[in-house]
């Protein structure tokens, strides 16, 4: 049992706790599921980005997936092997791209004809042969948010099959390209197999496909979005998860990789934040928190739903929402959520927190991001410290005329 009020008094609120126990267990049981083949599990660092959290999985033995240079110096720095770590991301900048050539990752995932030539045009002039992985995009719907599907033809993500056989036959003919691995991600919080199932098997085919033509993939890229409970979903297996995967595979000698984010975090990570005072307008019942939206945004963009209680407090309940201070309307944690009665400096833990919660803060309204804190074996320990005015105005002031 975690001592909230304990951490909310050491390191004060609002603060983000991540059970880094429960992390390890999250990792262990995927990669256990996938243990009958050579398989790479390979963390989404865009989930939870913070440094002690991927160092922490590096010592597991997990990879890094990563949207932007800056992730990749992340897991860089955080002791992730660099010949685990892809570089994936529909737009990505020359100097990226360059960057993660001389770095020597294992792979850069090519998400466009466009941007396959400019990886090959920088390798050229770097004398270099850079590994890529094709995204394909199987057309499978994800049934998830609209916002967290990757795998239509009508989101942004991937090529179509047809696009990615020119682009592997263009491959195989350049002198500074070298195709290793194929990847798909139809998209996250995943919570049917079937779509997972099918998609799998329309890349399996592809791969049949290519190796017709003696194109040989090292790396078979299954993506993530493995769904996790935030309320009542009925989530996947990781053992089904696995079973569903390699039965389309059977026959393909390739290494598996899998990009595990929020199933890794998510439920590991809870939110405090303190009661300031309850308002009421007409029959509508305000509780208003330290914590706001520029900490924890996902129920204000995707409608997300967070478990949310009071620490200590069992009195007879009343619908409420839970707002911050930040001056939107669209600050808001829940809405007509059942909570009691609450007073000043009443402590609530906003639950399943440790997924695209920090990462997706801000400093808007010139509020400092949270302090986070990490458990490990009974004992809690600072990995990022709050930030104070100081840090926020750091790169302005000397601008002042």
């Amino acid at each position: 049992m975690i001592n909230f009020s304990h951490l909310a008094e050491k390191y004060q609120t609002p603060l983000y706790v991540y059970d880094f126990d429960a992390i390890a267990q999250q990792y262990e049981t995927l990669k256990e599921a996938f243990r009958a083949r050579k398989a790479i599990m390979a963390f989404a660092i865009k989930s939870n980005s913070n440094l002690s959290v991927v160092q922490h999985l590096a010592k597991l033995g997990a990879g890094a997936d990563c949207v932007s240079i800056g992730e990749v110096r992340r897991a860089l720095l955080a002791g992730v092997p660099k010949y685990k770590i892809i570089f994936s991301g529909v737009g990505k900048q020359d100097h990226e791209i360059k960057e993660a050539l001389e770095s020597d990752i294992l792979f850069i995932n090519l998400e466009s004809e466009a941007e396959f030539e400019r990886v090959e045009m920088i390798a050229k002039e770097l004398g270099l042969q850079a590994r890529i992985s094709i995204r394909v995009n199987p057309n499978i719907d994800p049934k998830t948010h609209p916002y967290i599907s990757t795998g239509l033809h009508g989101n942004k993500f991937g090529v179509e099959i047809n696009a990615a056989k020119r682009m592997y036959l263009k491959a195989k003919k350049s002198e500074h390209l070298d195709p290793v691995g194929i990847h798909f991600h139809i998209g996250s919080q995943l919570t049917e197999l079937e779509p997972i199932r099918e998609a799998t098997e329309i890349v399996a085919d592809l791969v049949r496909t290519l190796q017709a033509v003696d194109i040989n993939l090292k790396f078979f890229d299954v993506g993530g979005g493995l769904g996790v409970t935030y309320e009542n979903e009925v989530t996947i297996d990781p053992k089904e998860y696995a079973q569903a995967i390699l039965a389309t595979m059977r026959g393909l000698d390739m290494t598996i990789i899998c990009e595990p984010g929020r199933f890794i975090t998510a439920n590991a990570g809870y939110f405090l934040t303190r009661v300031m005072y309850e308002k009421q307008n007409d029959e509508k019942r305000f509780v208003i928190v330290d914590g706001a939206m520029n900490d924890l945004i996902r129920p204000s963009l995707y409608s997300a739903y967070h478990k949310i209680e009071a620490v200590d407090n069992e009195s007879e309940k009343s619908p409420a929402d839970i707002v911050g201070p930040v001056c939107e309307s669209g600050d808001f944690f829940a809405k007509e959520r059942l909570m009691p009665r609450l007073k000043h400096n009443d402590l609530i833990v906003v639950y399943s927190a440790g997924a695209y919660g920090f990462g997706m803060g801000s400093n808007y309204n010139t509020r400092g991001r949270a302090a986070e804190v990490a458990l490990e074996e009974g004992k809690d320990r600072v990995i990022r410290r709050r930030e104070s005015f100081d840090d926020l105005v750091a790169l302005e002031k000397e601008f002042l005329l």
